[in-house]
């Protein structure tokens, strides 16, 4: 897989690229679900917000899937059968920016899909119909050993708190922070991050 680089002159324009991806691919739907892009990654933020994450992990929950606006598949690409691998195109791309705080929950929130599947009684039955036929595109429920090495990786928790932020986040009509509001919340991790 060749993942979508990124070169950022400066923090300011790398959020300034966001905040364009947003307003160009936001309005589209979200992969069969009741929301936009935009619409499910702020109420993703707005989740994370809700239980006390800290500010990279907001961030990580509002760009979990940039990746599928960066590698453009068009509106739900998995009921044609299409793996985006969005969470490897978005953690890359991000990571010059904002660095692994932010980046390792993203690239990890499918690989935490995976895992709840299988270590959490009946997660894999509540998921929504896009997300179950995205699992099968993506390698299916971690075995016993693949739920155990993903548990030892340093970023596993922060990638199950945005999976589970990730599931939630399919409201329609649910109010929410704009991106604008939220723009300096990203500028500041990007400078702590530099």
């Amino acid at each position: 897989m060749s993942a979508i680089a990124a070169t950022f002159p400066s923090p300011a324009d790398g959020i300034a690229r966001i905040a364009a991806l947003y307003a160009a691919f936001g309005p589209r739907a979200y992969s069969g679900e009741p929301v936009s892009q935009l619409e499910h990654a702020l109420q993703s933020a707005a989740l994370a917000q809700a239980d006390g994450a800290a500010e990279p992990l907001v961030a990580a929950a509002l760009l979990h899937d940039i990746g599928h606006l960066l590698n453009d598949q068009g509106e739900t690409p998995t009921a044609r059968g299409i793996d985006d691998l969005h969470q490897f195109h978005g953690a890359h791309w991000l990571k010059p920016l904002f660095g692994p705080d932010v980046s390792e929950p993203v690239r990890l929130h499918v690989a935490a899909k995976r895992y709840l599947c299988a270590v959490r009684p009946g997660y894999q039955q509540a998921l929504s119909a896009d997300s179950q036929r995205s699992l099968a595109l993506q390698g299916g429920t971690f075995s016993a050993s693949g739920a155990e090495a993903f548990s030892r990786n340093p970023h596993a928790e922060a990638a199950v708190s945005l999976r589970l932020w990730d599931d939630r986040a399919k409201v329609a009509g649910l109010a929410t922070p704009t991106l604008q509001d939220l723009l300096p919340l990203l500028a500041r991790c990007a400078a702590a991050a530099s």
